[in-house]
């Protein structure tokens, strides 16, 4: 038990909700209400996205109908919409560590629930295109096995009541407010990780904010610790990215004297918000130059009403001159941390040097240096 994070209180069991805390379903929704809007020449802008998110069905439907003055009704809406949906439900990611999260509790035997607003046949579909999961959960709860969704403590009390466990040894893993609501009139410890940015605010009834999956400690409700973080990183499945350094610096450059490189982020906007933002690691190739450490931030633009998320690379290297035009490939393979806020530019300054040090140590270890002869960086240097 380390002394930094003093017990909460002792769980026993976990309930999770499905859609935005372990499965990536804001992308899907997004993706059929761009099409689905475009009939009635409408423009799907994320506009009232708060207004969806943890809602029931009905709710939802009753939302958008009215935000996007809709010439019909909810039921009709809902008819309409709803086998587009069920297209998409097989190609629904799970969300950066809800795998690691399902193992993790299902290997030490804690029992699991799922509680969900979404009817029960709809989260048993989902959840089928994910291996290991069904059988993981002591039982599935859906919306219409209820009288009243969340907000409504209702489903919750009925999984402790079905779990045999008192619900003040219960922790919920939310990500919506109606859930967070819920879990606290249940008289639940409720941790959220808000699937919208910059809301995290709202979330204060919650016992815990967390920024994505990766960051939760178990061991701060009395459960197992992940063993899995390696001298300050945690391995992650590797991703790539590549395009072009632009002229003009990352923020880092101008305020931080941290020589970022900007890189265009154009067609990656999909890729980009699937991983939760945060400091990262891994390596970098620029094709003419060669391959070298590197650390990252991925953080929401503050420019672009926070829709956008952008990447500032730091090469671990000294450069004599800039690097604008070339290609730029990136492997990343390890988390650091999530963003924080913090009191002072100097304390950044700190953060970001130890981010660094952190990197370049980790990168030196067979686990993460073996990334570095990647086919997808290799085969972006000249000359090899």
């Amino acid at each position: 038990m380390s002394m930094s994070s003093p017990l909460k209180k002792l769980v026993s069991c976990v309930i999770l909700d499905l859609d935005g805390t372990l499965l990536n379903t804001d992308g899907i929704v997004s993706d059929v209400l761009k099409v689905y809007l475009v009939k009635f020449g409408k423009q799907w802008d994320g506009r009232g996205a708060h207004r969806i998110v943890g809602k029931t069905p009905s709710e939802a439907a009753a939302a958008i109908v009215e935000d996007y003055g809709l010439p019909l009704s909810m039921e009709e809406f809902i008819s309409e919409v709803t086998p587009m949906f069920s297209d998409q439900w097989c190609n629904i990611k799970a969300l950066p560590g809800a795998n690691r999260l399902i193992k993790h509790l299902r290997g030490h035997g804690v029992p699991m629930a799922l509680a969900s607003n979404s009817p029960r046949a709809n989260i048993e579909t989902k959840i089928s295109y994910h291996l290991g999961w069904k059988e993981s959960f002591s039982f599935i709860i859906g919306g219409d096995e209820v009288t009243a969704g969340k907000p409504s403590p209702e489903i919750f009390l009925e999984a402790a009541k079905r779990l045999n466990i008192d619900p003040s040894n219960c922790l919920i893993i939310e990500d919506s407010l109606p859930g967070v609501m819920a879990g606290k009139a249940a008289g639940m410890e409720v941790v959220a990780v808000p699937s919208l940015p910059k809301q995290s605010h709202l979330y204060t009834s919650a016992d815990e904010v967390i920024n994505s999956l990766l960051d939760l400690r178990p061991e701060k409700w009395g459960l197992p610790p992940f063993q899995d973080w390696i001298e300050g990183t945690l391995p992650i499945e590797p991703w790539y990215i590549g395009g072009p350094v632009i002229k003009g610096f990352g923020r880092g450059s101008k305020v931080l004297g941290i020589p970022t490189a900007n890189l265009s982020t154009e067609g990656y906007s999909t890729l980009l918000s699937e991983h939760p933002s945060g400091v990262y690691f891994g390596w970098a190739v620029l094709s003419t130059r060669g391959v070298y450490k590197m650390v990252m931030s991925i953080g929401w633009n503050p420019y672009f009403n926070n829709t956008g998320k952008t990447i500032e690379p730091w090469l671990l290297h000294e450069f004599d001159e800039d690097f604008y035009g070339e290609e730029l490939r990136l492997a990343i393979v390890g988390y650091i941390r999530p963003e924080a806020n913090f009191p002072s530019l100097e304390s950044l300054v700190a953060k970001i040097h130890e981010d660094r040090k952190i990197a370049e140590r980790a990168l030196e270890l067979p686990l993460y240096s073996k990334y570095r002869d990647d086919p997808y960086l290799k085969s972006s240097l000249h000359g090899d």
